[in-house]
């Protein structure tokens, strides 16, 4: 079956209806169309706007959902994975001197 590609004024017709009626469902019954892709165009014309259907606008994020990202947000996952990595560092070491105990093997403890 082959893939149908709508101009972008009647995507754009399809939504604005969608947005004015309420009712996704019926608009896409309407038009003939799966309400699931009345959906998605919904969405990506609340995302993008009017850009959402030309070839210009904004290209879809495959991996994500999210917009740009913006450096102060990158600052703050880069400190939260740097003290993560101390913290699993301090982890193994404890790990390694608990092991290093146990091939001694235990001794009692002193009595007080």
């Amino acid at each position: 079956m082959a893939r149908t590609q709508y101009p972008a004024e009647f995507k754009l017709r399809v939504v604005r209806e969608a947005e004015e009626v309420g009712n996704t469902a019926e608009v896409a019954r309407r038009y003939e169309l799966h309400p699931t892709m009345v959906y998605r165009w919904l969405r990506e014309y609340r995302r993008d706007g009017e850009n959402a259907f030309t070839r210009n606008g904004r290209r879809k994020q495959r991996h994500s959902g999210t917009g740009p990202v913006d450096s102060t947000q990158i600052r703050e996952v880069e400190r939260e994975n740097e003290r993560l990595k101390r913290l699993l560092g301090e982890k193994e070491l404890e790990i390694a001197i608990l092991r290093d105990l146990l091939k001694k093997g235990s001794r009692p403890l002193p009595k007080n």
